[in-house]
């Protein structure tokens, strides 16, 4: 396998493990301190359960664009996957600033990491042939 299938496969199993993250604090887990700066300890307050289920959608969309672009998938979608790759791109590279940046030390442990890894993977996938 090449780097660029290689890239778009890693960084759609990070979108995946960050979506199962996502609805288990959706279902209730008591993950709180690892999410949003850390603000809320245990579960999540239902009020802010919505955040997780847009980070869900964030995550769908972005591993179906990083698998157009590279050709593993959704080859109708392609072209456009090209250029919204540099969105996606754009995303990972905010998330590294936000997630270093966070006053919580267990998400930026855990997520700094994931996030680091997908702004790479995607980065590769956009510079590719």
């Amino acid at each position: 396998m090449t780097l660029i299938p290689l890239s778009a496969l890693t960084f759609a199993l990070l979108c995946l493990g960050v979506c199962i993250f996502q609805l288990a604090l959706i279902l209730g887990a008591p993950w709180g301190e690892f999410t949003l700066g850390g603000k809320w300890r245990g579960v999540l307050p239902p009020r802010t359960r919505w955040i997780p289920l847009l980070s869900v959608l964030i995550m769908v969309g972005m591993a179906a664009i990083v698998l157009a672009t590279s050709g593993l998938a959704w080859h109708a979608f392609q072209v456009q996957a090209q250029s919204l790759i540099w969105w996606v791109v754009g995303y990972c590279a905010l998330g590294c600033v936000a997630n270093a940046i966070t006053p919580s030390r267990r998400e930026r442990r855990i997520w700094l990491p994931v996030v680091l890894l997908m702004l790479a993977s995607s980065l590769c996938v956009a510079l590719g042939p």
